[in-house]
């Protein structure tokens, strides 16, 4: 990630989300935006493994297509994944075509109902390692690449069965998900992303 970019609109934007069009939406619309949906939830951890060695930008142009694959990654239907959808999705040209990565989301579902059959919920998982004290970057070398909370929630996920979210992946997912805000200070979308966390409700681990 580079310095803030100011754009033709006038506001100045953490510089990877400038362009493409692409990344600039997504930096606009979702990146810092708490969300407490477990399907979404999901959806980022497998599409967050699917990313790793590649570019992000390659999987938000493929996310139509990955959401169409997998059955709107609804956690139940791709638990029901076979041999033979491993096999029909290592065939699918419009995705990240990894057996280990195909086979990883399959197992994140399991996990995820697996989660839901004891009462918890993967949101409550996942917010319950906020970190207690925000950052507030005001350069991009002031990002690590994970921290501690994303260190535990790892090793937490890894024990429930899934795969292909190593410490810096979840921390991907994180910043992504709003759970941290990592909007570097100047960047026009860092006080409404901090606006949208203040009227979050963060939440429970136990199912309602």
């Amino acid at each position: 990630m580079g310095e803030l970019t100011v754009g033709g609109d006038g506001l100045a934007r953490c510089s990877w989300g400038a362009a493409p069009p692409e990344n600039r939406a997504y930096h606009d619309a979702e990146w810092g935006r708490p969300v407490g949906d477990d399907r979404r939830i999901f959806e980022k951890l497998c599409l967050e493994g699917f990313q790793a060695g590649l570019s992000w930008l390659t999987i938000l142009r493929k996310r139509e297509a990955f959401r169409d694959a997998f059955a709107g990654f609804e956690p139940t239907a791709v638990a029901a994944y076979d041999a033979s959808d491993v096999e029909r999705l290592l065939g699918d040209q419009r995705i990240v075509r990894h057996r280990g990565k195909i086979e990883a989301a399959i197992a994140n579902a399991r996990a995820t109902v697996a989660i839901h059959d004891d009462g918890l919920s993967l949101a409550g998982l996942l917010w319950r390692h906020e970190p207690a004290s925000p950052p507030a970057p005001s350069q991009p070398g002031e990002i690590p690449p994970t921290i501690p909370e994303a260190r535990a929630l790892s090793a937490e996920l890894r024990r429930r069965g899934f795969r292909f979210v190593g410490p810096t992946t979840v921390y991907a997912a994180m910043q992504s998900l709003g759970v941290v805000n990592d909007h570097l200070v100047g960047c026009a979308w860092r006080e409404p992303a901090a606006g949208e966390r203040a009227a979050f409700r963060v939440p429970s681990v136990e199912l309602a």
